[in-house]
């Protein structure tokens, strides 16, 4: 093994991710582009433990500076189709920082998310939210066709995902989709009591400004 593949979790007997944390802030403060190269090309190694400390790094190295994993922005697309839940997990999270400043590249893609999403939507489901509200926030087009979707979230979530969902899509609220943005909210408050219904009031007085 390289010493840089040396450094990940799994390689140094470690059950906590804390040394592939250092591993992506290190490279992303280098902007080590041969580094996160060799990184990106072992989120394909045969032992699963390795790629998924690979993946790991790389959307860690994304929340840092997504422009150093926007390269590779199809491999993410492809370990969407994974066995491993913690690589599917990893990739939407790759994505929904890529789509920071590469909307359209994901947008592109959002049929293959949502299935993804949707086939695991326990692990990736607040992930994907941001991914889908950052996207819906690029412009008015895709605002079009992203947004109904975060309203059917939040129809369909559980009660108590109510307010976190909505916190979420907040910033993809416009003057032009606020009405069915309320108007969702003040459905799903019916069934709320205590601190959940005071949070969702307070989301919707600051949706109700937006103008």
């Amino acid at each position: 093994m390289s010493a840089l593949l040396n450094r990940l979790a799994y390689l140094q007997t470690r059950r906590d991710r804390t040394p592939n944390l250092d591993l992506a802030r290190d490279l992303a403060a280098r902007e080590d582009k041969a580094g996160i190269r060799e990184i990106a090309e072992n989120m394909w190694n045969e032992n699963k433990n390795i790629h998924s400390d690979c993946v790991h790094v790389m959307y860690e190295v994304g929340v840092v500076d997504p422009a150093l994993i926007l390269p590779y922005a199809q491999d993410f697309i492809k370990l969407l189709k994974s066995k491993h839940v913690d690589m599917i997990w990893g990739s939407i999270t790759a994505l929904s920082q890529i789509a920071k400043i590469d909307p359209d590249f994901v947008f592109k893609h959002l049929d293959e998310i949502k299935k993804a999403r949707e086939a695991n939507a326990v692990i990736t489901t607040d992930t994907s939210i941001s991914l889908f509200t950052t996207i819906a926030s690029a412009n008015e087009d895709h605002s079009k066709v992203v947004f109904p979707y975060l309203l059917k979230q939040l129809v369909i979530c559980r009660p108590s995902e109510v307010p976190q969902f909505a916190e979420l899509i907040l910033p993809a609220v416009n003057e032009s989709n606020k009405a069915d943005f309320i108007k969702t909210l003040k459905k799903r408050n019916d069934s709320l009591s205590g601190a959940s219904f005071t949070r969702l009031a307070k989301i919707i007085r600051i949706a109700e400004k937006i103008d």
